[in-house]
């Protein structure tokens, strides 16, 4: 399974894909940096007149609502139905799922665009599930990855979106299928933005991989790998963030293997 997996990283590097970010202004320079470690480049265009064309010229696109305003909501509704009009893949981010009706809203303007991939934290997956009516368990900030799944089958079912619930174990959830990721470090919960870095990499993957499933799965082990290994060396949220970068672009096909720690579920019943 590793090996598959490296061939799928190094996939990407080959395909330097052009991946179009629609991100909170927290992190662009983080997600741009990150994509451009594992040999994706990153654009960050939120402009009306111009995002069709960009859309158009990008292989994938990325939507965050971290930070929300007006103007990005719309930019970022232009550029996802142009992205389904044209069949790209993309993928949704939706921070703070049901934290306030405005996410909620806006969140329940994108989905109908199906999202290729949706990743967030349980409680952003149970939230989302909720919205559209399953019958899932309350909404916990503190929810563990493994409480989300009932959720992020149900989304599936909706969507066809797989869908990659984070978290200390990271869980790649799709149709009959299961991939659990066992890497990371807690430390990088203290860096702002991790999390939408993970996210824009997913970007990347899906545009340089066939299978949604394994991509997903790809860039999440990737990312929770080298920051197990940056952690390592770190001796606080600031080196972490340069160790992790410089990890993304020079990790080793043995420090990977050496490190992962995955295991799949091939026979889930929706």
């Amino acid at each position: 399974m590793a090996k598959n997996t490296w061939k799928h990283i190094q996939a990407v590097r080959q395909a330097a894909p052009l991946v179009h970010n629609i991100t909170n202004f927290v992190v662009m320079n983080n997600t741009a940096n990150a994509l451009l470690a594992v040999g994706a480049s990153p654009i960050m265009a939120h402009a009306h007149p111009e995002l069709e064309e960009m859309v158009s010229i990008c292989q994938s696109l990325v939507v965050n609502i971290g930070t929300l305003d007006d103007y990005f909501v719309k930019s970022m509704l232009l550029a996802a139905k142009k992205a389904r009009e044209l069949n790209k893949p993309w993928v949704l981010d939706p921070v703070g799922a049901g934290a306030t009706a405005y996410r909620n809203q806006v969140l329940s303007l994108l989905l109908p665009y199906r999202p290729g991939v949706i990743r967030g934290n349980a409680s952003e997956i149970l939230s989302l599930a909720q919205m559209k009516g399953a019958a899932t368990k309350g909404v916990d900030s503190r929810a563990g990855s493994n409480e989300a799944i009932e959720a992020a089958q149900y989304l599936h079912e909706q969507y066809g979106s797989v869908v990659c619930i984070s978290g200390a174990t990271d869980i790649i959830v799709s149709k009959a299928r299961q991939t659990f990721l066992h890497n990371g470090d807690a430390l990088m919960t203290k860096v702002t933005g991790l999390g939408c870095s993970a996210t824009a990499v997913t970007g990347a993957f899906i545009a340089a991989i066939e299978d949604p499933h394994e991509a997903v799965t790809a860039a999440m082990a990737l990312f929770g790998v080298c920051g197990e290994l940056a952690a390592r060396q770190s001796n606080g949220p600031g080196t972490l963030q340069s160790a992790l970068l410089d990890k993304l672009h020079n990790i080793t096909e043995d420090e990977f293997a050496a490190t992962l720690k995955i295991s799949s579920n091939a026979q889930v019943s929706l």
